[in-house]
């Protein structure tokens, strides 16, 4: 069945309807060496409005300050009907000790430039965005309550941090009565698993709402690079545009063009583009609220969309899961064993009426 942006989710344990892809806006502004001008970024944010997508995802210093400015300016006439989720603890004046990190002293200095930016009274979604390992926990989170006390942050949210330490951070919240966390940014594509390991379970498990960012793997899972690239040297050219940067961080593998080879299969029997089944892949993974979409374009845009009209299969699933298989590692994969469930089970069969998976 397909969806429509105006198909809402609830997002984690709150109230909030959220559409079921999120625009992201690091593309707004050119000054990272990619990106849309400000009359382009009008048109996507346009596009994405009129088709019913209420939910937009921003930092304070992508492309430096410039996308969180033109959404200011974007949403002075329908501000309240839209989600404006945004994020602090990347550095924003480098040299200050104190423009970066999770502390209370840059969450609410960064909250504060964030609301002029966004020309808002208040932020839907706030996240941490980088965990740094040197905050106390209880910190962070009494510093998020207290601003979600004052109305300028309805709801909070982590991204970038490992399960253990958002799981720690749930519970002092809950026992606290504390604002809790609501939802989980992580890179999370067919190309990028590991979450499935313990992030995605914990989430699930904590009620927070997944959003991937990062749903089509910087552009490999479209299919526009090739084997080809695997061998050019432009990555170390310092061009600082997105190819160089896709093949520097290692992202072009023989490994993950074998997954994009199933994908492009798939495509062509859906009769559809690559880029929307890997989407329509993260639409339908368990715990995922909202993939994060990128475009650069309005046509890339509405070619992402596309993956709402998509259902995929369970056979064109397995094949999916197959090719991009992780291997889940100790302990899950001694816990999802037999032998392990003969310990603590014996012969008995039990069901658990789907409530308990291996992950």
């Amino acid at each position: 069945m397909s969806l429509t942006l105006d198909t809402y989710r609830l997002l984690g344990r709150s109230g909030l309807r959220v559409s079921p892809l999120a625009l992201g806006a690091a593309t707004f502004g050119t000054e990272w060496g990619w990106g849309a001008e400000p009359d382009e970024a009008r048109k996507l944010f346009d596009v994405y409005v009129e088709r019913g997508g209420n939910f937009i995802d921003t930092a304070g210093t992508y492309t430096d300050g410039t996308s969180e400015r033109l959404l200011g300016e974007f949403t002075r006439d329908n501000r309240e009907s839209l989600v404006l989720a945004t994020k602090y603890t990347t550095l924003r004046r480098p040299g200050d000790p104190n423009s970066g990190g999770p502390q209370r002293k840059n969450l609410f200095a960064s909250v504060e430039n964030s609301l002029r930016q966004l020309n808002t009274d208040y932020i839907d979604l706030l996240y941490l965005h980088v965990w740094d390992f040197t905050t106390p926990v209880e910190e962070i989170l009494r510093g998020m309550d207290d601003l979600v006390r004052q109305g300028k942050v309805l709801y909070v949210a982590i991204s970038n941090t490992p399960a253990w330490q958002v799981s720690r951070m749930q519970t002092i919240a809950d026992l606290r009565g504390w604002s809790p966390l609501v939802a989980l940014q992580i890179e999370y594509s067919l190309i990028e698993r590991t979450g499935e390991r313990d992030l995605i379970p914990m989430a699930r498990e904590l009620g927070l709402g997944v959003l991937p960012y990062s749903p089509l793997a910087g552009g490999v899972l479209t299919g526009k690079y090739s084997r080809a690239d695997l061998t050019t040297t432009n990555a170390a050219s310092g061009d600082g545009t997105r190819k160089s940067l896709t093949i520097a961080n290692g992202t072009l593998s023989e490994r993950n063009f074998a997954i994009v080879d199933v994908v492009t299969e798939v495509a062509e029997e859906l009769g559809h583009t690559p880029a929307r089944v890997g989407l329509a892949w993260a639409l339908q993974r368990p715990g995922v609220t909202a993939p994060i979409i990128g475009a650069r374009t309005p046509a890339q845009l509405e070619d992402n969309l596309g993956a709402l009209e998509i259902d995929l299969t369970a056979a064109q699933l397995s094949r999916l899961d197959e090719a991009s298989a992780i291997e889940l590692d100790y302990p899950h994969a001694f816990l999802a064993g037999d032998f392990a469930r003969t310990l603590t089970r014996g012969e008995m069969n039990l069901d658990t009426g789907g409530r308990f998976t291996a992950r």
